[in-house]
C-alpha cells in the first residue's frame, strides 16, 4: 500500500466465487491453522476477554418513534472484528443485518458484509460479500470435527434442520469422509427438503441413498455423523431439539452449531463434550445472565451451566485446539459418543476473508476503489 493514497479492493459474491470461497477442502484447512492459532494466542477478539462473538444491535418489542423497527424473528445487527496472527496477520470484521421478514421480499434472512484492514493504519484493505464467506467458513468449522472425531469408514449422515447451514456442513463431511452413502433428514417444510434433497443429487452422485425421515429418532439411528442445524427460539429448553443417548450409534459425532438437548446424565457422565473454542463459551456465561443456555442453545452453554452448579468439572470439557495441538486425544475409545458445540468465531470469518482476498490479488479478481489520493484531514 503507497502512503498517502489508499485504494481497496471491491469483492462481489460472484468475484467471491471466482477466487475460491466455496472450495470447502481449503477452507477447513484454514479452519484448522486457524484453531491452532487460537491455542497459541496469537489472535484478538471483542469485548474485555478478548473472546467475544461481537457486539449485537436488537429492537424493542414497542417504540415510540414511528421509523424505529420493532423486535422481530432473527430482528438484528451484529459487528464481529477480530485480528488473527499467523500466517494470516490481518484484522477485519464481518457487519450485517438479519430479518426472518426478508424472505417475503426473496432476500436472505442475513445480508452480511467483510472488511479486511491494514493492522497498522486501519486502513481499508478489501470490501467484500460476505454470505458465502460465513457460510463456508461455518461448514468448515464441522469438517474439522468431521476431520478429526468421525471414523474413517463413516457411511451414514443424520441431519436434522436441511437448511443453508447443513448444505455447507455436508459439503465439509463429503471433504472429509468421501465415502458416505445413506442420508437421512429430518426437517420441518417441504421445500426446505426438496431443496436439500436436489443440492445432495446435483452434486454428490456417489450418495446410494437419500431417505426423508418423521423424526429425529430416525435421523439420529445408526449414523456415523449427525449434524443438528436446525433453528429453534429461545428461552424455553423444552422447544430445543431433544436427542436421546439410546438412539445414538456407538462413536458417533453430533455436531451442534445450532439448538440441541440432550439429558444432564449422558452429558454428565458417558458424552463427551468437544467445545470449538471453550473461551468463547465461557465469554458467554459471563456476558449472558444466567443459566446462559436458555439465551445460546448450544450444548456447551448448557455445560457452563452445568460447571456454574458445581455438577461438572470444567476438564470434562474438550477444547478442539489442545486436539489439534496433540495435547488431548482424538478419541479415547471407539466407542465413546462425541458432542461437538460450534459457536461461531469473528476469527474465522477473517482467516477465509484474508484467504479469498489474497486469491483474487493473485488472480486479478474484483474492482479496484479509491477512497483517497490524499486525506483531506491529515
Amino acid at each position: 500500500m503507497t502512503f498517502p493514497k489508499i485504494d481497496f479492493l471491491y469483492l462481489s459474491e460472484a468475484d467471491m466465487v471466482k477466487a475460491g470461497v466455496t472450495e470447502m477442502a481449503g477452507c477447513v484447512d484454514a479452519m484448522e491453522t486457524m484453531f491452532k492459532l487460537l491455542k497459541v494466542g496469537d489472535f484478538r477478539m471483542g469485548g474485555p476477554n478478548s473472546n467475544s462473538h461481537g457486539v449485537m444491535m436488537t429492537f424493542p418489542e414497542n417504540s415510540a418513534f414511528p421509523n424505529m423497527p420493532t423486535d422481530g424473528p432473527d430482528r438484528r445487527f451484529m459487528a464481529m472484528p477480530a485480528y488473527l496472527g499467523g500466517e494470516f496477520d490481518m484484522v477485519g470484521m464481518k457487519w450485517y443485518g438479519s430479518n426472518t421478514e426478508n424472505r417475503q421480499k426473496g432476500l436472505p434472512r442475513s445480508i452480511l458484509m467483510f472488511t479486511l484492514n491494514d493492522k497498522d493504519t486501519g486502513a481499508p484493505l478489501a470490501y467484500m460479500s460476505a454470505n458465502l464467506l460465513s457460510a463456508y467458513r461455518t461448514g468448515a468449522v464441522p469438517g474439522v470435527g468431521f476431520r478429526h472425531f468421525a471414523k474413517k469408514d463413516s457411511s451414514v449422515v443424520g441431519i436434522v434442520g436441511p437448511g443453508v447451514m447443513s448444505k455447507t456442513a455436508f459439503d465439509a463431511i463429503m471433504a472429509e469422509r468421501p465415502g458416505i452413502k445413506t442420508v437421512k433428514i429430518k426437517g420441518r417444510g417441504k421445500k426446505s427438503m426438496d431443496d436439500f434433497i436436489a443440492y445432495l443429487n446435483q452434486k454428490y452422485p456417489s450418495i446410494e441413498k437419500i431417505e426423508p425421515v418423521a423424526d429425529i429418532e430416525q435421523a439420529a439411528k445408526d449414523a456415523d455423523i449427525v449434524f443438528v442445524g436446525t433453528s429453534s427460539p429461545t428461552g424455553d429448553i423444552s422447544e430445543y431439539p431433544y436427542i436421546n443417548e439410546a438412539w445414538l450409534k456407538p462413536g458417533a459425532v453430533v455436531c451442534c452449531p445450532a439448538a440441541a438437548r440432550f439429558d444432564d446424565d449422558f452429558i454428565l457422565n458417558r458424552a463427551r463434550s468437544v467445545a470449538d473454542w471453550i473461551n468463547l463459551y465461557e465469554a458467554w456465561a459471563e456476558e449472558m445472565p444466567y443459566p446462559a443456555y436458555e439465551t445460546i442453545p448450544i450444548p456447551a452453554v448448557r455445560c457452563m451451566d452445568l460447571i456454574a452448579d458445581g455438577k461438572m468439572e470444567k476438564s470434562q470439557v474438550d477444547d478442539l485446539g489442545d486436539i489439534l495441538t496433540g495435547k488431548v486425544p482424538a478419541r479415547r475409545d471407539e466407542d465413546e459418543i462425541i458432542i461437538y458445540s460450534v459457536g461461531g468465531l469473528p476469527v474465522e470469518d477473517v482467516a477465509w476473508g484474508t484467504t479469498i482476498y489474497r486469491n483474487a490479488l493473485e488472480k486479478g479478481i474484483g474492482t479496484k476503489l479509491n477512497l483517497w489520493d490524499t486525506p483531506e484531514l491529515a
